[in-house]
């Protein structure tokens, strides 16, 4: 039998597993890429993400903003509305997004290929 090793310096806590904590969960990477370039109302952010219930796309946003990922502003208009921006700690996470998706791409290419 092979002697498993050990990991000699392990984190405290996965700095991995704490990313993928924020961006797990459907449709959490979909609303960051949304967020990248603009802010966005409630109702723009549905109509980009087809499919999405109103109650997941509320549940989404709570989270994203309470990891500190996305800020909601309640505007002063009548009737209010309210925008979701990125925060610069969400912008951070759009080029391993951005890396996704250009593999992704290529992926959907070879498949076509194959």
């Amino acid at each position: 039998m092979v002697p498993r090793r050990r990991n000699r310096v392990a984190p405290p806590t996965c700095p991995i597993l704490t990313c993928m904590r924020v961006l797990g969960g459907a449709w959490t990477p979909n609303v960051l890429w949304y967020l990248r370039e603009t802010p966005r109302r409630f109702s723009e952010l549905k109509m980009d993400l087809q499919g999405v219930s109103a109650k997941t796309l509320t549940a989404r946003l709570r989270k994203l903003e309470r990891d500190g990922v996305i800020h909601r502003e309640v505007k002063p208009t009548s009737p209010p509305t309210v925008e979701y921006r990125l925060t610069a700690l969400g912008g951070r996470l759009i080029p391993a997004i951005e890396a996704i998706v250009e593999v992704g791409q290529e992926l959907k290419r070879l498949r076509k290929v194959s």
